[in-house]
């Protein structure tokens, strides 16, 4: 239930989640696709996968999944340059966290010496772009290891447990869940949470942008992130179930 203390400006309560939807397979040629949209923040994710493994992991028997992310030029209200010979720190910082975050779910030896490539691009940015992707292509990822056991090229899915992630952050000293960009841009705090189904938690990122933060309102953050990320689960279950 919400919390009806202090609105924000877009109507939601400190710990409602931004609408959340799903659409599938915009990408014909992919092993799977789907674009996921929270709120204005609107991100393609999807999967490719290749018969190999990169050369430091050849003769385990072991696969490997790697993640691109980037902004679209036209994604934000000032062009995104594409960038190309050289990736931004950010963009690699993201990726590899995407990255982090899926392998954590899938056991690398029922995939065997394959690649998954796992494709993020941003076609609107309002805040929480990565945990947005992420999100959305543990969807494509869970879509895409289906097909490959329906298709006989997998004898079952490598995927171990569900993934989700979403953003809280303090503005003006109130916790909030899913920030956008007007609350993202002011944020006294910003943490990124990524977690399994059973409860664990895969990734935590969190910053102060002004003065330190307590261990006390970590905990606050932490709490809040929980029940929304149950929401996304149940979101991303509904999805599958949907399509």
């Amino acid at each position: 239930m919400s919390d009806p203390s202090r609105a924000r400006a877009d109507g939601r309560c400190r710990n409602d989640l931004r609408p959340f939807s799903v659409t599938w397979d915009p990408m014909g040629f992919a092993l799977s696709s789907v674009t996921v949209r929270t709120g204005r923040t609107t991100v393609l994710c999807s999967v490719c996968l290749d018969d190999n493994v990169p050369r430091w992991r050849r003769g385990e028997g072991l696969g490997w999944l790697s993640a691109e992310y980037r902004l679209l030029p036209g994604s934000t209200p000032q062009r995104q340059g594409r960038e190309l010979m050289k990736l931004s720190g950010r963009t690699q910082e993201i990726q590899r966290l995407i990255g982090r975050s899926l392998r954590a779910a899938v056991d690398m030896a029922k995939l065997g010496e394959r690649t998954l490539l796992i494709d993020c691009d941003v076609i609107e940015a309002d805040a929480g772009t990565r945990t947005a992707a992420i999100t959305g292509a543990w969807l494509a990822l869970q879509r895409a290891c289906s097909r490959l056991v329906s298709q006989g090229i997998l004898e079952s899915s490598p995927l171990q447990s569900q993934v989700a992630a979403v953003s809280v952050g303090l503005v003006d000293g109130q916790a909030l869940l899913d920030l956008d960009y007007s609350e993202d841009s002011r944020a006294e705090v910003d943490l990124n949470v990524v977690q399994a189904d059973d409860g664990r938690l895969l990734e935590v990122q969190g910053t102060a942008e002004g003065a330190p933060f307590s261990r006390a309102q970590l905990d606050e953050l932490l709490d809040l992130a929980e029940p929304g990320l149950k929401q996304l689960m149940q979101a991303q279950r509904e999805a599958l179930a949907s399509d």
